[in-house]
This record gives structure tokens, sequence and C-alpha cells, in this order.
């Protein structure tokens, strides 16, 4: 099989061709770890689990955003060509390896990390599990962080401050969470500049997700929510 890997330290850089062992179930990241063991020792890439639970090791393969972990070289192969490149939207640092720092500064700026309400000297809060708000919490709660959804998403390309629906995935989690101690700096984060009215529903992000997760719902709801604010402000002005 024909493998084409990207090659090269941040912007610069190029295809390199290999000629790697077809084998029966093979995944992509056993492609690319032939290559690093056996072909070329320097390639760079990243990995850990294996299994498809920690998401490091998403990758584009001939295109599309993909956990290489859990792709089967027989269903993605293009007439015997695969095509390996680091995630799209993100710096790369060599090779295969994105730089991730702006997919979790973008965290930051969506006020995606929990306010506390309570210390840890105070009584535990009941959780209602079947409240309407709790189940939209735990609609994003599996999301792993692997940017697939933003390697995908095609505003991200076209605007660099857009936060991505990784980030406002977990501000509607955490806006839904009775816990959360400032809902309203959550909203005030995703209503600003790249926040979710930059988002063009174009769905790539819930059509990409490995763990089927719908960041696109997630993103109508805090475009319902700041809208609706936007509303009760202006009649209580």
């Amino acid at each position: 099989m024909t493998v084409k890997v990207w090659r090269g330290a941040g912007p610069v850089g190029q295809f390199e061709t290999f000629e790697v062992p077809r084998q029966e179930s093979q995944t992509v990241l056993d492609v690319v770890s032939w290559i690093q063991q056996y072909a070329d020792p320097t390639l760079t890439y990243r990995y850990a689990c294996r299994v498809g639970m920690c998401g490091s090791c998403a990758m584009m393969v001939n295109g599309v955003p993909r956990w290489t972990c859990r792709t089967h070289v027989g269903k993605v192969a293009e007439d015997g060509v695969l095509t390996v490149e680091p995630l799209r939207n993100l710096p790369v640092i060599k090779d295969l390896a994105a730089d991730m720092d702006p997919f979790f500064d973008k965290w930051v700026k969506a006020e995606a990390v929990h306010h506390p309400s309570a210390t840890r000297h105070d009584p535990m809060r009941p959780v209602d599990v079947d409240s309407a708000a709790r189940q939209q919490a735990n609609a994003g709660i599996e999301c792993i962080n692997c940017a697939v959804c933003y390697a995908a998403c095609d505003t991200v390309a076209g605007n660099p401050d857009y936060l991505g629906p990784a980030a406002l995935q977990r501000a509607w989690t955490l806006y839904n969470d009775e816990r959360e101690a400032d809902p309203e700096a959550v909203l005030d984060a995703v209503s600003g500049q790249g926040g979710c009215h930059n988002c063009h529903s174009m769905g790539s992000c819930t059509q990409y997700c490995p763990n089927e997760l719908n960041p696109l719902a997630a993103i109508a709801g805090l475009k319902r929510e700041t809208t609706k604010r936007v509303f009760r402000r202006r009649k209580d002005a």
C-alpha cells in the first residue's frame, strides 16, 4: 500500500511516500507506527491508549479528521493509497503532531472551566439527574478533547478567532450545571467576538465526532440563551 505522510516543522513541509505492507485488521495508526519503526525513525506523531479512549492519535486521513487507532485501512484507503496529515486548523509542531495549545486556550476564553459554588468543606450538593438542565449538561460530557471537531470546522478555518465547537460545547455543559456559580460569565464569554453566533451551522463537528456527540446542538443552545438574554435586558431597561 502507498502511504503519503506529511513531513515538516511548522508551516513548511511536504508529503513523503512510503510503501507499507498490508495486514489483516490494520488501522491507520498501525501504518504510521510501522513507518516509524521500520522505515523512518524520525517520523513524529502522537498516540497513547490505542483503544479510542484518549483521542491523542487524531490526524487527517484522506482529508478527514479521524482517530487513527480506530480507523481501519480497508475502510478509508482510496485505490490502495492513504494520505495522512496533522489535524487541520492547528499549528504543526513536527510531521503529524499538531500543537494543541490554541485549542485549549479557547476553552479558557469560552469560560469553559467550572466556577465552583461551594468549597470542599461544604456538604455535597445533590444533583437531580432527571432534570432538563442536567440532561443538557450530560449530553456533551463524554468529550475527550481530541480536537476532531475543531479540525473539521470550516468556520475555524476561515475565522481564527472562533472559539470552536469543543469549547462551546463545554461552555454549554457548564451553563446547564446547577453547581456552576457564574453561568452569566459563560454567556458573556460565548456571546462576544469569536463566540457562538459565528457558527454557520454546517454541522461538520457533529458529523465527524468519534464519540457521536452533538456540538451543533450545544452551540444552538448557547445562541438561544444569549439571544433570550438580550431581549430580557431590553425589557428591563
